[in-house]
């Protein structure tokens, strides 16, 4: 067996102190200092705002949608890869969602939400797929690609609606929003679910390792006959999927389309996988890394907000963020290069 083949083994990632140590790495330990400070220092500055059961439940919510589009970003990442196109497949699906949901007969609202969910997991679907052929099989850079596909969905998105959200949508879609497991709303432990079920394949399955194994050593992944093309097109049809995904959390949320709200999410989704402590190099990555990487800059514009710092200064605190968790990539780098 070829050396790639014994690190694509799963035998030993059962093990629990082995699982103990890849949960919980050295990095993702003072991600989680880190968040907990910003919580007690905002906390601490107003507790009765930042504190309140409702704040609380809005920092979750809003992270929610982006936690399900960070979860794929991780995988592409890890791989050496990026994907600017989530916002606009997110839109472009929740367009054709919604429109399937009108479009329906509205004397069974279950069928007609039914129908528009499944019309807008397959629209993201073909997206993703679409992107997972350009750049695995058409060998179109990450980049290019994706920002390609960017402009044709949002472009498309613009198009079907001239601009404007899709009306006349069951308000039945909303219960889901409305309802909760555990007392936590129910749109949050559905996103938190992604998550834990992504670091599961990420961490305790052979595609998981195949996924490190090409953003550390494409080379050899091809030597041990697996197909690298092959799981590329997976890892960007899943992003499409999970994009359409979140965009229907989001409509069950609020009820309608947002077709002019989801321009930075891939850029949002970038760095909370970056602040994470995942690679822009690949190879290196985990999803609790993720997890804590969505949620410090929820925490930070909630509290922001809170404080009353103006939301340039929000803008301007969580890009120097960025910029320093992309510096401590290098600097990590440079030290195991060594």
């Amino acid at each position: 067996m070829t050396p790639l083949g014994d690190t694509l083994t799963t035998d030993s990632v059962f093990e629990p102190r082995a699982l103990f140590r890849r949960s919980v790495s050295s990095s993702s330990f003072w991600l989680v200092l880190i968040l907990a400070a910003l919580i007690i220092g905002f906390y601490a500055h107003s507790s009765d705002a930042f504190g309140s059961t409702t704040n609380i439940t809005n920092i979750a919510l809003d992270a929610s949608g982006l936690l399900v589009i960070s979860v794929a970003m991780t995988f592409i990442v890890i791989t050496g890869g990026i994907d600017l196109s989530p916002g606009a497949v997110l839109v472009f699906s929740q367009v054709i969602g919604a429109k399937v949901m009108v479009a329906m007969p509205q004397d069974n609202t279950t069928l007609a939400i039914s129908a528009g969910i499944a019309a807008a997991l397959a629209t993201g679907a073909a997206w993703g797929a679409l992107n997972g052929f350009l750049i695995a099989y058409a060998r179109v850079p990450a980049l290019i690609a994706t920002l390609g596909t960017m402009g044709m969905a949002l472009g498309g998105s613009l198009i079907m609606t001239n601009g404007l959200n899709v009306a006349g949508i069951p308000s039945q879609i909303t219960s889901i929003a409305t309802a909760d497991l555990l007392g936590l709303p129910l749109i949050v432990v559905i996103a938190l679910l992604v998550a834990i079920l992504g670091g599961g394949l990420l961490k305790l399955t052979r595609f998981g390792k195949v996924t490190f194994a090409i953003g550390s050593n494409i080379e050899a992944v091809r030597r041990a006959g697996l197909s690298e093309r092959r799981h590329l097109l997976t890892i960007y049809l899943s992003m499409g999927v999970l994009a359409a995904f979140a965009g229907q959390l989001e409509m069950a949320r609020f009820g309608t389309t947002a077709v002019n709200g989801h321009s930075t999410d891939a850029l949002q989704a970038i760095a909370a996988v970056i602040i994470g402590g995942t690679s822009l190099f690949g190879g290196v990555g985990s999803l609790l890394g993720t997890v804590i990487g969505v949620f410090i800059p929820a925490v930070l514009r909630n509290g922001f907000l809170i404080v009353g710092m103006g939301a340039f200064w929000q803008q301007a605190v969580i890009g120097a963020v960025l910029i320093a968790a992309v510096y401590w990539d290098q600097l990590k780098r440079r030290v195991d290069i060594r």
